[in-house]
């Protein structure tokens, strides 16, 4: 029945809204404790007065912090190695209104980059906002068009779902999709060969916020770095369609500071380099 009147009152966010009604990407069972965060996401994005004066700042070159990493430029995904005290930020399930906005606001104040993974169906309807991830000099990768579990379904639909979100960011205005992350993190070996024999480069997760719980931003924060100081390094995955996740980065992004982490900006080996902001 709640699926019913999901598909009729929101067709354009039906499979997407529902998702995030039982929680993040990252975990297939359903939990009591999920939260059901539903912020209006078709508003297009039109940037302030001082969202311009940091796009002109990203423009000229990366502000630098001390929390300001290395660039790490990946081909392949044995690329991706981290040192001792160095993460990857990325944000599933976006871009979402004002919490992306928020999220990127506060990695623009420590001069760092993350990556985006975003949902096709998402992007379609905030393409101004998917442009602005790109212009402030993030990076995107595709998290397919609808969200589904693509390990439960058959492997041609699955590669004509990866297709449609690939084909939903370019014409959002999003042309080089050079990473995949794969939605609940559920993938098969056949999807990964896929993505591999074209060039796709599957970005994994080391750690996980689960900010999806119905949990306050300040737990997100100590809950995340309590398993960074564990692990010593990582990928980390956030949401930026939760509020609390835009609540929590701020502090999230001193406690990192404070105990001497790099925040690492994955790029493309190869592409556009207009897309992504370079660290001199």
């Amino acid at each position: 029945m709640a699926a019913s009147l999901l598909r009729r009152f929101l067709p354009s966010f039906s499979l997407l809204m529902a998702v995030a009604a039982l929680g993040g990407c990252a975990s297939l069972a359903p939990s009591a404790d999920r939260d059901a965060e539903t912020t209006p996401q078709a508003v297009a994005f039109a940037p302030s007065a001082s969202d311009r004066s940091s796009l002109r700042e990203t423009a000229g070159s990366l502000r630098r912090t001390a929390l300001t990493g290395r660039v790490m430029r990946v081909d392949t995904i044995d690329d991706i190695r981290l040192g001792p005290k160095e993460v990857i930020l990325t944000f599933d399930d976006g871009p979402a209104g004002q919490n992306t906005r928020r999220i990127l606001d506060a990695l623009d104040a420590k001069g760092i980059k993350a990556t985006f993974f975003m949902v096709g169906e998402m992007a379609r309807n905030n393409p101004a906002l998917a442009r602005n991830v790109i212009a402030r000099g993030h990076t995107v990768g595709s998290h397919t068009h609808r969200h589904p579990n693509l390990a439960a379904m058959s492997h041609a639909d699955a590669v004509a779902e990866i297709a449609r979100g690939e084909r939903a960011l370019r014409e959002a205005g999003i042309p080089d999709l050079p990473f995949f992350r794969f939605p609940y993190l559920a993938d098969t070996p056949a999807l990964r060969g896929h993505l591999a024999g074209r060039g796709i480069v599957v970005v994994d997760v080391d750690i996980d916020s689960k900010d999806y719980f119905r949990i306050s931003p300040v737990r997100v924060a100590t809950r995340t770095m309590r398993d960074l100081r564990r692990r010593g390094s990582g990928i980390i995955l956030f949401h930026d369609l939760h509020a609390r996740t835009a609540s929590m980065l701020p502090t999230f992004l001193n406690m990192l500071e404070r105990e001497g982490y790099k925040v690492v900006a994955l790029q493309p080996a190869r592409g556009n380099p207009a897309l992504v902001a370079s660290a001199r």
